[in-house]
């Protein structure tokens, strides 16, 4: 048959890191023979050459080219290329991974919408990668509609028939940004761009030894000799005017301002950050008309304006106030309805741990040259921030915390301007409800709830918390879609996240009361299910167990579901039923969990009776988990005096 995809990884000494990749491509959901895997073998001089001829010699999918070392990744995949059967070409590094089903889902995208290049969901570990961009699909993206050149990694699907008809190919040998000269000219010589944003196809991983190539430090006189091959193919391939604005404002705001802002700019040595500083000046002033950073955030505004001017100083001065802030969030309820988790919460920026104050009455006014100083600078972004709160925006993603895919909630949220005192200044505050449907959720495990504060010049991620330590009940469990379900607040930092499937952690039912009348037996639980649903009561005597079918069912208080089931004839004829029940039945791993009473029969009744007390063993267990727990708690408080 014919291939469909060739997938083709460029290898150089990855060690270990490349099992994770190579068992990604053996996973794939696409038929065996419809996609194959090129691994070009840059001259590795670890075990990798052997470990990929023995995987070539019993896995027919898998073929190895060796070459010697060219000194980045640019010929090993133009290698791969020349050697690729399929219609597609997938580019994929040695140390990332894809998702099972990337290569047929990103194939039978790309045929559907005729696309030259595909663009897949990307989750990041350890390291950023895009994230408006995979807020819905985009089956027919451009330059102009979607925010694709966030984008310009070369982990992508491509059509073989475009790369060859336009003569398309990597830049060789040994320098930087590669994948943003060929990824820009693909953009923008395509017909048509897909973007599948409904499924995570590709894994961006930082190794623990951080020695990914994207984390080494750079030379920055050949970066950003590397970075003007980029610029010129926007300005081969466009007409000077807003779209060409558009594109060169990618590197002005990635490559150049935000290397220049905060803690990232604080955190290198002097000498390096003075030299990284020149190189930017210079491109700023060779390549960038008014136009480009004229519509950045205010923030950056100030920064490229700063740089253009060559006032260094001012630049770190400026790191240094903007180091010190931080998005704060505050946990409201959490409860159930209709099936869905909503979660309140309020977000607002703060400096050096206290609210941020604004003007009241702040006007938008343009930037109209460098400002004279930072005290300046750092009013006109106070009054710029304060103008556009009516764009302020708060959302809230689901990142699972095994694989750091991420998901964006519905969220509904106002704007709130707070007075701050009597100098007419106010904090500016956004009010959310996030609304959680466990149903569409991929997968089982640990989800974590991730706020996403968008206010004037600064777009920032915290987690959601932490939940002040008293006064706000723990939110219950609910049984959707046939799993079990527990939002939690976490340990020691108290924010809030979600146990999907409930793969972790046990729920607890404390404060279940249990009633036997006749044979039929009840409880009222805490937990919420949005109708009825089967259950399995287990009693379990003296060696014996017995699975009860039973129904769980709402109740007029969302946080308290009843339980009935019928008892066997064996309850009542006497002995000690401890109880449990599995509210997943259906589900791949079914877990019981405990009830705090006890059943006991009697001739032909049964009364409710204690639970059965721990055996030794567990109560030691249970102390050295609170001793545990409390060691921990002193540890973290001193960690966070000794910071603060």
């Amino acid at each position: 048959m014919p291939v469909k995809v060739s997938v083709i990884v460029p290898v150089y000494n990855p060690g270990t890191y490349i099992e994770d990749c190579i068992a990604s491509l053996q996973r794939q959901s696409l038929p065996p023979e419809e996609y194959e895997v090129v691994f070009v073998d840059d001259g590795s001089t670890d075990a990798t050459p052997a470990r990929l001829d023995a995987l070539a010699a019993e896995d027919p999918r898998m073929r190895v080219i060796h070459q010697e070392n060219s000194g980045w990744s640019g010929k090993p995949r133009n290698v791969g290329i020349a050697a690729a059967r399929g219609e597609y070409v997938m580019f994929v590094d040695n140390d990332d991974y894809l998702g099972d089903e990337a290569l047929e889902r990103m194939y039978d995208y790309g045929v559907a919408n005729g696309a030259d290049v595909v663009v897949g969901k990307m989750a990041g570990k350890g390291r950023p990668v895009p994230v408006e961009l995979f807020r819905r699909n985009h089956p027919r993206a451009t330059l102009a509609n979607a925010p694709l050149i966030d984008s310009l990694t070369p982990h992508k699907m491509v059509r073989r028939e475009f790369l060859d008809r336009i003569g398309l190919r990597f830049p060789e040998g040994r320098r930087r940004l590669e994948d943003h000269v060929f990824v820009t000219e693909a953009y923008l010589r395509a017909e048509n761009i897909s973007v599948l944003s409904d499924y995570v196809c590709y894994y961006h991983v930082r190794r623990d030894d951080a020695s990914n190539a994207g984390f080494q430090r750079f030379d920055p006189v050949g970066y950003f000799a590397n970075l003007r091959e980029a610029l010129d193919v926007v300005e081969k391939y466009t007409e000077p005017g807003a779209l060409r604005d558009r594109l060169f404002r990618r590197w002005l705001r990635n490559e150049m301002v935000e290397r220049l802002r905060g803690k990232r700019l604080l955190a290198l040595p002097d000498d390096y950050r003075r030299e990284l500083f020149r190189e930017i000046h210079q491109v700023v002033v060779e390549r960038f008309g008014p136009g480009v950073a004229a519509a950045l955030q205010p923030t950056q505004q100030v920064v490229a304006a700063l740089t253009a001017a060559d006032r260094y100083e001012d630049v770190v001065a400026f790191a240094e106030w903007e180091a010190a802030i931080a998005p704060r969030t505050t946990p409201g309820a959490v409860t159930w309805r209709d099936g869905t988790l909503r979660i309140e919460f309020t977000a607002e920026y703060a400096s050096a741990g206290q609210p941020m104050t604004f003007p009241a009455d702040a006007v938008a006014t343009p930037l109209d040259g460098p400002p004279k100083d930072v005290a300046e600078a750092i009013a006109w972004v106070g009054a710029q921030t304060a103008a556009r709160f009516p764009a302020a925006t708060a959302d809230l993603l689901l990142r699972e915390r095994a694989s750091a895919a991420q998901h964006f909630q519905p969220v509904e949220f106002t704007r709130e301007a707070v007075p701050a005192g009597q100098d007419g200044r106010v904090r500016l505050t956004l009010r959310a409800t996030a609304t959680v449907d466990p149903g569409t959720l991929p997968g089982t495990g640990v989800w974590d709830a991730v706020a996403r504060i968008k206010l004037g010049g600064w777009t920032k991620e915290c987690r959601l918390g932490p939940v002040p330590p008293a006064g706000r009940p723990e939110p219950v469990a609910g049984v959707v879609a046939g799993r079990e379900v527990l939002p939690y607040w976490t340990t020691p930092h108290r924010n809030l996240s979600l146990d999907h499937a409930a793969s972790t952690r046990r729920l607890g039912l404390p404060g279940a009361d249990l009633s036997v009348t006749g044979d039929r037996f009840s409880a009222r639980l805490p937990l919420y299910v949005p109708g009825e649903t089967a259950v399995l009561l287990r009693l379990a005597s003296a060696g014996r167990t017995l699975d009860v079918p039973a129904t769980l069912a709402p109740t007029p208080d969302p946080a308290r579901s009843g339980l009935t089931a019928v008892l066997p004839a064996a309850v009542p004829a006497g002995g000690v039923w401890r109880t449990a029940v599995c509210l997943a039945p259906d589900a791949a791993r079914p877990r019981f969990h405990a009830l705090p009473q006890s059943l006991r029969g009697t001739g032909d009744t049964v009364r409710v009776g204690p639970g059965p007390r721990p055996g030794p063993a567990l109560q030691l267990a249970r102390g050295a988990r609170r001793l545990l727990g409390a060691v921990v708690a002193k540890a973290a408080a001193r960690i966070r005096k000794v910071r603060t």
